[in-house]
């Protein structure tokens, strides 16, 4: 066989005897064809490794590209150069914002990264009664997403009292249509802090997969229930990493990135996880196996994950294993340095005119109650992670109008012309300072979500938002100290993302600067409304238990 490229002198990793062997590579077709010492042949192109360390490229298998607030063709041109080339993308914020069509609209964009997508199960994440969208995915538009190659999996369902308790739901219609259609297709999960009786629930309707914050106990108890595990950055804590070493979990596991914001997205992705693993003492060829080999195997992929003869020729040179120092990076044989850029598609007007809610005024923004004290459901801020805790505190009643003392107002306007609804909460452990936060990329829903502790500083940020058709603005003093615009659906934009992320490092200065303290800022406000997140968060109808699938009322009592 002639060859088309030879990487000579490289320790090259064996995934299935999981160790380096120093040998020689050879590729044809853009596939791995031949591993052997002193492979040799005058007219293919050498490739002298130099003694570096051969991996194959990092398989992302739980992701969101919405998270990187851009496109598929703009996120594939930063991703590919930090190691990753292939992810599964789950695109349910799209799907929230315009439905089917948003799906489509991603599947559409040819990019050299190789883009695999989960049919999004929770669109929206509960159900109508709790929450509006611009979409809904139901099983409709699950039988025709199941004809398509790319859709590999069903994204995470997150809907765990539906799934679990009512059969007629629209969760459970879907599990039940991708079972019957596709059978051996993976289902994967979102059951934070859900164990025992419940977690084996969970199991029995077939998800099998869970990527949200795990402790050491929850990562023991849900792998051996058979339930594999996707590992995060939130999760690569200390006790965490011990125990899949300790327990020898490997086969049972794989590292995800599922949220890179733009401006964290020019500094690494998945590699930095493999990076974190190994200082942080797993071994290094586990943390690699768990970021290529175990994640394909998840998705069924037999054609990647390896460095093996017949294998897609994904592979990362790297100077220092240790480090993970990230020399090259090759997608189907070809240095991705030497890639045409993606074309960007062209967008569709409707998608830039979706913000249609009413201009705020500070009449809004004022809480209003008879007598002399109110009884308050109260979001407490939790900072390491997106969970908040439920509290209740009694708030003075002063000329009709509550006094929030130390907390934010919460305001959220239903943005798709659907009814108009605006709902309120209140905010502890947010912003220090005066100041406000307008945003429309609002978990998962994506209604509009307007955060501060001054009326005047809060309109100005929601109307600045509406004039944006979208993204973030931050105002301090009545003045704006940072936008970063996303003019696609109001939760994505077309711009490369150097720029974006330089826009959205700037409004997270700016979250800084109001005292807001968080190990991501923009996260956590995001995921106030996140109504599958423990455990009392907020959409366009009202304060919402999530455990319970419950509204309730902001003001619990008066006095």
């Amino acid at each position: 066989m002639a060859y088309d490229k030879i990487i000579k002198n490289c320790w090259v990793f064996n995934s299935f005897l999981k160790q380096f062997i120093f040998t020689d590579v050879a590729i044809k077709d853009g596939k791995f064809a031949l591993i052997a010492d002193d492979i040799h042949d005058d007219e293919a192109s050498i490739i002298n490794g130099n003694k570096r360390y051969m991996i194959p490229g990092l398989i992302d298998i739980h992701m969101h590209i919405e998270s990187s607030m851009s496109i598929p063709s703009r996120f594939a041109d930063a991703v590919l150069p930090h190691g990753t080339t292939t992810v599964v993308a789950d695109p349910h914020e799209i799907a929230n914002v315009v439905g089917k069509e948003g799906i489509l609209f991603f599947l559409s964009q040819q990019t050299p990264l190789d883009i695999f997508y989960g049919i999004p199960s929770s669109v929206p994440a509960t159900n109508p009664d709790l929450e509006t969208t611009g979409g809904i995915i139901g099983v409709e538009e699950v039988k025709s997403l199941l004809d398509d190659p790319r859709i590999v999996c069903l994204g995470e369902v997150m809907n765990f009292h539906d799934v679990c308790y009512d059969k007629a739901s629209l969760s459970s219609k879907i599990i039940a249509q991708c079972k019957k259609q596709r059978w051996q297709m993976p289902l994967e999960g979102h059951c934070p802090k859900i164990s025992q009786q419940q977690l084996q629930e969970f199991l029995f309707q077939g998800i099998s997969a869970d990527h949200t914050q795990q402790t050491a106990k929850s990562v023991y108890e849900k792998i051996s229930n058979g339930m594999f595990l996707e590992i995060q950055r939130k999760s690569m804590i200390p006790e965490v990493i011990d125990c899949l070493i300790a327990n020898n979990f490997y086969e049972y596991f794989c590292f995800v990135t599922d949220d890179v914001m733009a401006d964290k997205l020019r500094e690494g992705h998945l590699n930095q996880l493999v990076a974190l693993a190994i200082k942080m003492g797993m071994p290094k060829e586990m943390a690699i196996y768990c970021a290529s080999f175990t994640p394909a195997r998840r998705m069924h992929m037999e054609d990647r994950g390896a460095i093996a003869p017949g294998r897609i020729a994904d592979f990362i040179l790297l100077d220092d294993v240790n480090d993970f120092k990230i020399a090259e990076v090759y997608k189907r044989g070809t240095e991705v340095s030497k890639l045409p850029k993606t074309p960007v598609p062209s967008i569709p007007d409707s998608y830039r005119q979706t913000l249609k809610c009413m201009k705020a005024d500070a009449s809004m923004f004022k809480l209003k109650a008879n007598g002399h004290e109110a009884l308050c459901n109260i979001m407490a801020i939790e900072p390491h992670s997106t969970f908040t805790a439920h509290q209740q505190r009694w708030l003075k009643i002063k000329d009709g109008i509550i006094q929030r003392e130390d907390l934010c107002l919460l305001t959220v306007f239903e943005r798709y012309g659907k009814n108009g609804n605006i709902a309120h909460g209140l905010v502890a452990n947010a912003f220090k300072q005066k100041g406000a936060m307008a945003t429309s990329w609002a978990h998962d829903h994506h209604n509009v979500l307007v955060l501060g502790n001054d009326e005047e500083d809060m309109v100005i940020a929601q109307n600045e938002l509406l004039k944006m058709q979208g993204g973030f603005v931050v105002v301090k003093d009545h003045q704006i100290i940072a936008r970063c615009s996303l003019e696609i659906g109001g939760i994505v934009s077309s711009c490369e993302i150097s720029k974006l992320g330089h826009d959205l490092e700037m409004v997270r200065t700016a979250l800084q600067q109001l005292g807001y303290e968080h190990d991501n800022e923009i996260m956590s406000i995001s995921t106030l409304s996140l109504l599958v997140s423990p455990a009392l968060k907020i959409s366009d109808k009202g304060l919402i238990l999530t455990k319970e699938q419950k509204i309730i009322k902001l003001v619990e009592e008066t006095r």
